[in-house]
């Protein structure tokens, strides 16, 4: 799957959607309402928020669940607080609790990234599988942390944030992962 770039995929007709945005806009927002402000405020997580929904539900769902993050994310950007988190990090927790929701309304299924935040794979193919594997083996927590921290390309407190965990606990869960990838790595 090619991640969209800024401005391509979901965001392509964004003339064309007016009106509909206008229907699930929150109606007591104490922002003001301005869709294209919106729009270039989402534009550069895109692509980490396309290669996440990839590793989360697969390339099938992962344009669907895209979109229900942006309408969710829309409909309560007023809930956003900057003081508390990046945008990214705001919006990669948006996009975990829409993966969840759509696991449940499907059957879960094993899903292999192909791609990396930016689009471009960096390991051969049999080397990509044997890493996939391994990161698949870790404990659920682990597994969310290396994936937020290096696929979202999120800091080790917009992590803790996003889990709901100290920055403390992210360092010691990335310091077990990274120990057992290496374990299961030279085994292979």
């Amino acid at each position: 799957m090619r991640v969209a770039e800024p401005g391509e995929g979901v965001l392509d007709n964004i003339d064309n959607i007016d009106e509909s945005v206008e229907s699930v806009a929150p109606a007591d927002s104490a922002l003001p309402l301005d869709w294209r402000g919106f729009a270039e405020w989402v534009s550069p997580h895109l692509g980490v928020l396309s290669a996440l929904a990839v590793r989360q539900v697969g390339s099938t769902d992962a344009e669907d669940v895209v979109q229900e993050v942006l309408v969710r994310a829309w409909q309560r950007h007023s809930t956003y607080q900057p003081d508390r988190g990046s945008p990214r990090a705001w919006l990669v927790g948006v996009l975990l609790g829409q993966a969840r929701r759509h696991r449940v309304r499907r059957r879960p299924r094993t899903v292999a990234s192909d791609v990396s935040a930016d689009g471009r794979g960096s390991l051969s193919p049999a080397d990509r599988v044997d890493v996939e594997r391994a990161v698949g083996a870790l404990p659920r927590r682990q597994r969310e942390v290396i994936t937020l921290y290096y696929l979202a390309d999120l800091g080790v407190a917009e992590v803790g944030q996003v889990l709901g965990i100290s920055a403390g606990s992210v360092k010691s869960h990335l310091h077990d992962a990274r120990a057992n990838l290496r374990t299961a790595l030279e085994e292979r």
